[in-house]
C-alpha cells in the first residue's frame, strides 16, 4: 500500500491488466458518456451516475445538476469524490467479459461564473452530441446564468483493461 495525496493506494492485484498508459486513460474519460461518482456525507455513502465531459488540457470532468437535492447537499458536506468510467465490451462466446476502467480522485467545485459554465457546457456537448456546433451556438447566456454546473479536478488516475484471449 502507498499514499498519494492522503488516499490509501492499494497495488493492483492482477498487474497484467493494469493500465499505466495515461493517454489511454484519459482517452477512456472522454470517450464515454457517464461516470460513476461516490460521495459521502456523515458517513454515510452515496453513489451517482453522471453524463459528463472530460476536459485533457486541465484534467477535469464537467457535469450540470439541479441546484438542490441529495447530490448537491453530499458534495457541499464533502466535495472529494471518488469516479469510474467504464466500457463493457460485452460477454464473448467463452463467457468472458473483456472491459476497460479508469478511477479517479478528485474535488467537486460549482461553478459560478458565465465563463467557466460555458466552457464545461461545451466540453459536455462537444462529448455526448453527434453535431456539437450547432446546440454549442445555440448556448444563450442567460440560460447559462440559470444553469448549475459541477467541475471534478481530478487528482489521480487509475486503470484496468481485460482483453479476452
Amino acid at each position: 500500500m502507498l499514499r498519494i495525496l492522503g488516499v490509501m493506494m492499494y497495488h493492483m492485484r492482477r498487474k497484467e491488466y493494469e493500465i499505466t498508459d495515461i493517454d489511454m486513460m484519459k482517452n477512456v474519460l472522454a470517450s464515454t458518456k457517464y461516470v460513476t461518482i461516490a460521495l459521502c456525507m456523515d458517513n454515510e455513502p452515496y453513489l451517482v451516475t453522471l453524463s459528463h465531459g472530460y476536459d485533457a488540457e486541465r484534467n477535469c470532468i464537467y457535469f450540470h445538476c439541479a441546484r438542490e437535492g441529495k447530490k448537491i447537499d453530499y458534495v457541499r458536506a464533502n466535495n472529494k469524490v471518488w469516479g469510474q468510467a467504464m466500457i463493457d465490451d460485452g460477454f464473448t462466446e467463452e463467457c468472458n467479459q473483456p472491459y476497460t476502467s479508469v478511477q479517479f480522485l478528485g474535488k467537486v467545485t460549482f461553478l459560478e461564473t458565465v465563463d467557466e459554465k460555458l466552457q464545461g457546457l461545451t466540453c459536455m456537448i462537444r462529448q455526448l452530441n453527434k453535431k456539437p456546433e450547432k446546440a454549442i451556438a445555440d448556448l444563450k447566456p442567460e440560460h447559462l446564468k440559470k444553469l448549475m454546473m459541477g467541475r471534478i479536478d481530478i487528482e489521480c488516475l487509475s486503470g484496468k483493461q481485460y482483453k479476452a484471449k
